[in-house]
């Protein structure tokens, strides 16, 4: 018994005493014989954190929260249900299934967000990839200011002027949490009472549903003047991955196995070489831009098109830059955020002068007078 309490923790000694030899004894039973031995807890127990209420907002449309629940809401197979609900006044404004919570089923949540309410002034959620960057890597640029790159999502959140605020423990947003124990409850015997075991009907649904529910449990926010915004005209442009390319000689771009023929531009303009910028957007439209100029649009390469991220050359160029000189300047590759260690890398390699600078120059007068000749360039003789 003193063997076994010392290998193993209070619930699984339990579970094997009843496994094993046949005792049908509790977790408070085996802790007090444990106690009784004199034998230390596998594991020290934490005492309760301090938690405090979160006040909720006072205007609707100040705060929204959004976050995805996997669970098997149509009885044959897992899914995710994606929602987003106001602070203010606990209505749930977007629900959305996805086979997975990935950053196609964030910006179609999105959209249906701002078609329906508006544009929120924040949007509090966990810390998924989709959402912030987690990765360790830091670019010299990303140094120098201070923060790393958004990812695609939250480049579609700073052009929007919506913020982020990330939780770092699920007690943190705790109103969507428990949201989704209501959902689990009620959305799954709505579906079952009507028969509904596929997604496209239940998606279809959510809309009746979220009329019952927010009549429900809603209630009136304390401020009367929201803070919504009317969303851009171009929101479906907005919504979108972006990545830049260099154009090809034949003027074309390449995103993938997408190439794009960008046309002549004013007075037979050439953009070989240049840089651009391509909007890969939610319902698969592929945007061409130049100094904030659309150049070219590609349309959707299937109807069932779904956004997926793709690799960023950033990364690959951000090994190494270039200074002015055109000579390549050392970047770190992996850490923390070091500012200060940045620049002073970039220090020490400016200390190195270049080879025509005049503090590398020779003191020697032949040898000057040497390299100031102009080499031969043909092998005969001069007569």
């Amino acid at each position: 018994m003193s063997v076994l309490c010392a290998d193993l923790n209070d619930c699984h000694a339990t579970e094997k005493l009843r496994e094993v030899e046949g005792l049908g004894v509790s977790r408070s039973t085996v802790r007090r014989l444990r106690r009784g031995l004199g034998l230390a807890p596998k594991r020290r127990r934490r005492p309760p954190q301090h938690r405090t209420r979160r006040p909720r907002r006072a205007a609707s449309g100040a705060l929204v929260l959004i976050d995805g629940s996997v669970f098997d809401w149509l009885g044959t197979t897992p899914l995710c249900l994606l929602g987003a609900i106001d602070d203010a006044t606990g209505t749930v404004l977007a629900l959305h299934f996805r086979p997975a919570e990935n950053l196609h089923g964030y910006l179609t949540l999105l959209r249906l967000l701002a078609e329906r309410a508006g544009l929120p002034v924040s949007l509090y959620g966990d810390r998924l990839g989709v959402f912030v960057r987690n990765d360790a890597h830091w670019s010299l640029e990303e140094e120098l200011q201070g923060a790393q790159h958004p990812t695609h999502f939250g480049q579609v959140l700073r052009e929007l002027g919506i913020g982020y605020i990330a939780a770092h423990s699920p007690q943190a947003k705790g109103r969507i949490e428990r949201l989704w124990e209501t959902l689990q409850d009620r959305l799954v015997a709505e579906l079952r009472l009507r028969g509904l075991h596929t997604r496209e009907a239940a998606e279809a649904y959510l809309p009746l549903y979220l009329v019952d529910h927010n009549r429900r449990f809603a209630h009136p926010p304390a401020a009367a003047d929201a803070a919504w915004r009317r969303p851009p005209r171009d929101l479906a442009d907005r919504l979108s991955c972006r990545y830049t390319r260099r154009v090809a000689r034949d003027n074309t771009v390449r995103l993938g196995p997408r190439v794009v023929q960008i046309p002549r531009g004013p007075h037979g303009r050439s953009y070989a070489g240049g840089r651009v910028a391509l909007h890969e957007c939610l319902d698969g439209r592929l945007l061409v831009h130049y100094q904030g100029r659309r150049l070219a649009t590609a349309p959707a390469p299937a109807p069932d098109f779904v956004l997926v991220p793709r690799r960023a050359q950033r990364l690959r160029a951000s090994r190494t830059s270039l200074d002015e000189g055109g000579r390549h300047l050392p970047l770190r590759q992996n850490g923390p955020a070091s500012p200060l260690a940045a620049l002073d890398a970039l220090a020490q390699h400016l200390r190195r002068r270049a080879r025509q600078h005049p503090w590398r120059l020779t003191f020697s007068r032949r040898q000057r007078e040497r390299q100031r000749q102009p080499t031969p360039t043909g092998g005969g003789h001069s007569h």
